[in-house]
């Protein structure tokens, strides 16, 4: 299953998924019929609003018509800048149902079957903010920050169990959601990385099937052409 599968990096995950052979449930607010018509019939299409309990339950009875689901990619998310002084807690909590509770919830409700096969495995899609300096950003980086420490968290609850537990932090990726910056605000993002070019979704879709494979153990990996700062 992976979420926000409509556009840009989920879009890419679900195919990349898929030609490796993958049964691939694509989810989005509105359900994404593109790219499971991009992939074919081992493609399903879903409705899921990733902030509620009932769409994560309706969604969980939907794939068991599918099969069990064994790797859960949580890509959605949620992003506006609002620098501290403008940011409501409205947003605050859109922010952190969007981009954080979908982690506990798709939990909920598919782990068990991956427990039951003791194979299993979980990626979160955090953000590669979590180590930059960009103002307007403080409630995106939190919960960023919180789906990191969610994954190790969750690894420790479930390695006995064959179920691995990972993030991605991808930098700036060129997809609609990144397309109303201006040309001179992606360079000088990526005019910070030792790869002077956007990301790509497929940059991201690469990570996601090592993490996915019996190859990956706990890691958060960045994913943004060298642009991360440690400390």
């Amino acid at each position: 299953m992976v979420t926000g599968a409509g556009q840009g990096i989920g879009h890419a995950i679900a195919l990349a998924l898929a030609e490796r052979g993958a049964r691939v449930i694509a989810t989005d607010l509105k359900p994404p019929h593109e790219t499971a018509r991009k992939i074919g019939l081992t493609a399903t299409s879903l409705q899921l609003d990733v902030t509620q309990e009932a769409d994560w339950r309706s969604a969980y009875v939907k794939s068991l018509e599918v099969g069990e689901v064994d790797i859960v990619v949580n890509n959605a998310g949620y992003f506006p800048n609002r620098l501290i002084e403008e940011l409501d807690l409205p947003t605050w909590r859109r922010t952190m149902a969007t981009n954080l509770d979908s982690h506990f919830l798709s939990a909920k409700y598919f782990l068990p079957a991956m427990r039951k096969k003791k194979w299993g495995r979980f990626v979160g899609i955090s953000s590669n903010m979590v180590g930059l300096a960009i103002p307007g950003m403080s409630h995106y980086i939190a919960s960023k920050m919180g789906i990191i420490g969610f994954m190790r968290g969750l690894a420790n609850d479930v390695a006995n169990d064959g179920i691995t537990a990972n993030a991605v932090l991808p930098g700036l990726i060129n997809t609609l959601a990144t397309a109303p910056q201006s040309d001179e605000q992606k360079r000088a993002t990526w005019e910070q990385q030792a790869i002077k070019r956007m990301g790509e979704p497929e940059d991201v879709s690469g990570a996601i099937l090592f993490l996915t494979s019996d190859d990956a153990a706990g890691q958060a990996i960045v994913v943004d052409g060298g642009q991360y700062r440690i400390g």
